[in-house]
């Protein structure tokens, strides 16, 4: 058996899987986030351990420690803290990736460079929510962190360091610092020297799923594993995700449908241009071998779907209410435009300044239509994502699998297939997350032979799938390239007025 471990914004969690995906125990913590008096966010390091272990404990518990190959453990990408290296001792807050007070440091750094050669390096687009803009205000704020023996670590290589007595980074988790450079796979060190930065804070940097040490006695007794028993940092949490169901191979996409939602795909190693710079994904290194992953997002997918259930009920709309009334629309499109730009818009016109809008409404429309334009407009962000990474992988994408919260509404499944005219593939993989964390740390123990025989050996029966009705996707099809594609740059426009 293998053990995963995933480090999310709300939940963190712990699963046991057999060699071939079947989960045996899954437990799950809530992610305790404080707040200070200044209003900063930020985790508790001995709390967040203490839930790990927890849940690591539970899920093992009656489980014979010698069957447990490895550990593999996945964190959301940007979040980290310092420790001494010596000690392991905090040194800094823990700072999660969402906190704000970033934002003077990525404008800092914004000013002292060029975007386009950064992205060249890096793959990323700047934003506040990049490691290197948390480890910059952290210089201005907490100067006395910065000792010869501070080490940086991202939230899953804390948890590892806990558990091994090791310091490390993978290489897809350093994709997300802006200070680690995918082409050579080294940390940037005269670029972190132009800000002062020691490039000793960041350790060493290992392929994802690379055994980084031996669970130690004091790890053992805290958590019943066995002593000696691999630990690797798994990598970037959609990574992984996207390992688990086997979208590692150019034209096979992944879809994670949360509150926010996800796409991920895979490409060659090769350098990135003005093209890849212009269609707003991001890219990194993938947690299959010699592959890079390109990413976008949409922030407010399952989000805007909350939100309106919030507005249209003195109570929040129940789940099986919203569900009723989406059964009494027509099967068609409802001829709305919903921008889903809540918190703004990321890929593939990146615009933090974006407002969400409905365009269309009239008289006659219901509470229904309403909740299903919000799918619909999902939709068709999802679409112009898709659209923008068959551009840059020079060949369509043939397969998409999804996974997430989402997929319990059949309704979406259905607006998302006949917007994109794609089969929907949904594999019985609810942890997705979980099971990769797992499987990238089986790959490095030596459990899979390589990413592919990982993929293979995942039991599948059982794959549900969504198919797309014709009529309805040529009707999609007008309103998304005569409206929602139409309208955006007039749209964006007037965003930057206000």
């Amino acid at each position: 058996m293998l053990l995963g471990i995933d480090l999310g914004t709300t939940n963190s969690k712990a699963g046991l899987f057999a060699k071939n995906g079947k989960s045996v125990a899954i437990a799950s913590r809530p992610t305790a986030t404080h707040q200070n008096e200044r209003g900063e966010f930020y985790y508790d390091p001995e709390e967040m351990w203490k839930l790990v272990s927890s849940a690591i404990r539970e899920v093992t518990r009656g489980v014979d420690p010698e069957e447990i190959k490895a550990v593999g453990i996945t964190s959301m990408a940007e979040s980290g803290l310092l420790i001494d290296k010596e000690t392991g001792a905090p040194l800094s807050p823990f700072m999660p990736w969402f906190d704000t007070c970033s934002k003077p440091q990525a404008e800092l750094i914004r000013s002292q460079c060029d975007t386009y050669e950064r992205f060249q390096a890096s793959g990323l687009h700047l934003s506040f929510k990049l490691g290197l803009c948390k480890l910059l205000w952290l210089k201005e704020h907490v100067p006395e962190a910065f000792t010869p023996n501070a080490r940086w670590l991202s939230a899953s290589g804390y948890i590892a360091y806990r558990l091994c007595g090791e310091l490390g980074f993978d290489y897809s988790l350093a994709a997300r610092t802006y200070a680690f450079r995918i082409d050579e796979k080294t940390w940037d060190e005269p670029w972190l020297r132009s800000f002062g930065i020691d490039p000793a804070i960041y350790p060493n940097v290992l392929p994802s799923g690379t055994t980084l040490g031996g669970v130690t006695a004091q790890a053992a007794a805290s958590t019943g594993l066995r002593q000696g028993m691999p630990v690797a940092i798994a990598g970037h949490d959609h990574v992984v995700a996207a390992l688990a169901v086997g979208a590692i191979t150019k034209g096979v996409i992944y879809d994670s449908m949360g509150t926010a939602e996800t796409l991920v795909g895979t490409m060659e190693e090769k350098p990135l241009g003005r093209k890849e710079f212009e269609s707003g994904l991001s890219f990194g290194c993938h947690v299959a071998k010699d592959r890079y992953f390109w990413m976008g997002g949409n922030s407010s997918s399952g989000g805007s779907v909350e939100w309106l259930r919030t507005l249209l009920s003195e109570e929040q709309l129940s789940y099986e209410r919203l569900l009723a009334l989406l059964e009494e629309t027509d099967p068609g499109p409802t001829g709305i435009l919903y921008f889903p730009y809540l918190t703004g818009s990321g890929a593939p016109a990146p615009e933090t300044r974006a407002k969400a809008a409905f365009i269309g409404l009239n008289k006659e429309h219901g509470q229904g239509d309403i909740i299903k334009a919000v799918l619909e407009g999902t939709a068709y962000q999802l679409e112009a994502i898709r659209q923008s990474a068959e551009e840059i992988a020079g060949s369509p994408i043939e397969r998409l699998q999804v996974v997430g919260g989402g997929t319990r509404n059949k309704h979406w499944l259905q607006v998302k297939a006949d917007v994109s005219d794609f089969t929907l593939e949904l594999p019985p993989i609810p942890e997705a997350t979980l099971l990769g964390a797992a499987m990238a740390a089986g790959i490095g123990a030596g459990v899979y032979e390589s990413a592919e025989t990982a993929a293979n050996a995942i039991d599948k029966n059982g794959t549900g799938k969504v198919t797309a009705d014709p009529g309805r996707h040529q009707a999609y099809q007008k309103l998304y390239n005569n409206g929602y594609a139409a309208l955006q740059e007039p749209l964006r426009r007037y965003y930057l007025q206000q």
